[in-house]
């Protein structure tokens, strides 16, 4: 693995990109904290059931910047790689993903830059989850700096599903058999049809809780 050192917005050394994107993290995660407190709170609710954080290794950086054409320095790392910081938040139901969304684009002081709504259309594969690119402020005791963080937004689910996939993509490099491939949309499907059936389950739940607290 070879990252050179060099003048990428302020951030010189590996040592200060892990730094100032381990401070990103922190700050997305404490946000989302607080505002799943606030909706339980408000609507007696948790939409998120939990959230996984991760820094992209060097040697996974330097692989994707190669594989882009582009040199192994901190500032085309910064630059170009957009999952540096990689945040992955977990709900029950579909209709939360969105409420998540909404909140997240709410909040002032995080820009959302992009987004690819995977929900409402899958990849070939069957892969539904919703991600954001989204920058935040890290303040050091000298400068300001916007680091961007990778937000992924899905259901238990559709999780499960994503992580078999992860660990098949990476047992065949890429190069599953078709026919496990095949299975694989198939099992998206079923992963859709459990999340709908879920959400309405709960729905008809809480239309029972309203009816009886009247």
């Amino acid at each position: 693995m070879e990252l050179r050192e060099g003048n990428g917005e302020g951030i010189d050394t590996w040592e200060e990109v892990i730094l100032i994107y381990n401070a990103a993290l922190k700050m997305i995660e404490t946000r989302m904290a607080i505002l799943n407190d606030e909706f339980q709170h408000v609507h007696q609710y948790n939409p998120i059931e939990h959230i996984k954080a991760r820094i992209k290794t060097p040697e996974s950086i330097v692989k994707k910047l190669k594989r882009d054409g582009r040199e192994s320095t901190i500032e085309n790392m910064i630059k170009y790689v957009n999952d540096i910081a990689g945040i992955r938040i977990i709900c029950s139901f579909t209709s939360d993903i969105y409420r998540i969304v909404d909140m997240l684009g709410e909040q002032r002081d995080i820009h959302v830059i992009a987004v690819k709504d995977y929900i409402t259309f899958p990849k070939t594969s069957g892969y539904k989850s919703y991600h954001m690119i989204v920058t935040v402020p890290v303040y050091l005791s000298d400068k300001t700096v916007d680091a961007k963080v990778e937000i992924q937004i899905r259901t238990v689910a559709m999780d499960f599903w994503a992580s078999l996939e992860h660990k098949i993509h990476y047992k065949f490099e890429g190069d599953a058999p078709e026919d496990i491939r095949t299975e694989l949309v198939e099992c998206a499907k079923m992963v859709t049809d459990l999340d709908a059936r879920m959400l309405k389950l709960n729905e008809e739940i809480l239309t029972i809780i309203r009816e009886r607290e009247k």
